[in-house]
């Protein structure tokens, strides 16, 4: 193995904290060529498709890719906005609402970037900037409240797998779930309880949470048991009876039986049934994405107003939500006691005299005006 060349070690240097938001990751762009090289490295992973490397390399190249790729252009087409990626967009309003939550912590001395698993900005060529950039310290923080090896496993692999060849590795943290997380549950309940002041409470609530195949559960994945964990302490907070909210299970792919029951079968069975207002919320994503904005806000409802259904409301991610960034200042302090976060007494000062003229600055101005 070679091992990358190193700048000269510096005796005494401590380097700096640093977060990093690991997110899954979205397209470049909504096109053809871009969904493909996005789908090609997702589906490439052998944490996301369990299926021997030959036969899945087959189906791939073969028939997944040529095929799904211009059919999921479009559904991001539907979604995409001026600024970008919804799924980009709102990870990068987490990391800076993250950096200025525990700026006014105190811990004014910590880096935040983000970082994709899939895609751009890739998790190596952020570790490596925040490397290059004096870190010495580097806690990862994955957007992902549930563990599953398909997900939090996958960025254990690739920090890893990046680091192999790495000679001086910073000090390394992660944060493996925070599905029971008391600021994770509040911010949902606080998402929902304002939604339904302004819409009304519905006759149901499903909890949608992203699929995986029924045989991780049985090959001793905690990903279904931390989902429904998540969804009693929900329903909890906002009291609900059993019969009042229900949890089921997005995105399948393939022929092979995933968790179950499935959300958009679910749905159309509510309405069936007589439901005619109902809600979906999307606990385990907590930035809004195709998976919520098209395949439940559209797909979903779809579903469901097709089969007699009057009224749908898809509740929104958390996304930067105030609660959320708080929550989330919570999860990233927790796990990085003992690093040293904080300016030296001087700088802290001179940052505090120069916010203080900034401030005074603005005021000025709006006098001025």
């Amino acid at each position: 193995m070679t091992f990358q060349k190193e700048p000269p070690h510096k005796h005494g240097a401590t380097g700096r904290s640093a977060i990093v938001l690991v997110n899954l990751g979205t397209p470049d762009a909504p096109t053809r060529s871009a969904v493909r090289r996005y789908l090609k490295e997702f589906l490439s992973d052998p944490r996301v498709v369990e299926i021997p490397r030959a036969v899945w390399w087959f189906i791939l190249n073969l028939i997944i890719l040529p095929f799904r790729s211009g059919q999921s252009a479009k559904k991001y087409a539907s979604i995409w906005t001026r600024e970008g990626s919804p799924l980009r967009t709102h990870t990068a309003a987490q990391a800076l609402g993250l950096r200025a939550a525990l700026g006014e912590r105190g811990h004014e001395d910590l880096t935040v970037a983000m970082a994709m698993r899939y895609g751009s900005p890739s998790l190596p060529e952020v570790l490596d900037k925040l490397k290059a950039d004096g870190a010495g310290r580097i806690l990862l923080l994955p957007a992902y409240p549930q563990y599953s090896g398909t997900t939090t496993g996958s960025i254990y692999d690739a920090v890893f797998q990046h680091y192999g060849s790495v000679r001086n590795i910073p000090e390394l943290r992660f944060v493996r779930n925070y599905h029971d997380h008391e600021g994770y549950i509040r911010a949902l309940q606080q998402s929902v309880l304002n939604h339904w002041e302004q819409h009304g409470k519905p006759e149901k609530l499903v909890m949608s949470f992203h699929g995986v195949p029924k045989r991780t559960l049985m090959l001793g994945d905690p990903y279904h048991c931390e989902c429904l964990k998540t969804a009693r302490l929900l329903a909890a907070a906002l009291k609900l009876a059993p019969e009042q909210y229900l949890v089921t299970f997005q995105s399948r792919f393939g022929k092979a039986e995933w968790l179950q029951p499935y959300t958009a079968p679910s749905v159309a069975q509510l309405a069936r049934d007589g439901v005619r207002k109902l809600d979906v919320i999307c606990p385990g994503f907590i930035s809004d994405c195709l998976e919520t904005l098209e395949e439940i806000a559209m797909e979903v409802r779809h579903d469901f107003e097709s089969n007699g259904g009057k009224e749908f409301h898809y509740i929104p991610c958390l996304n930067d939500s105030p609660a959320w960034i708080a929550a989330l200042a919570e999860i990233g302090e927790q796990h990085i006691i003992g690093w040293p976060t904080q300016l030296p007494p001087a700088e802290r000062e001179l940052l505090k005299k120069q916010a203080e003229a900034g401030r005074a600055a603005a005021l000025a101005l709006g006098a001025a005006d």
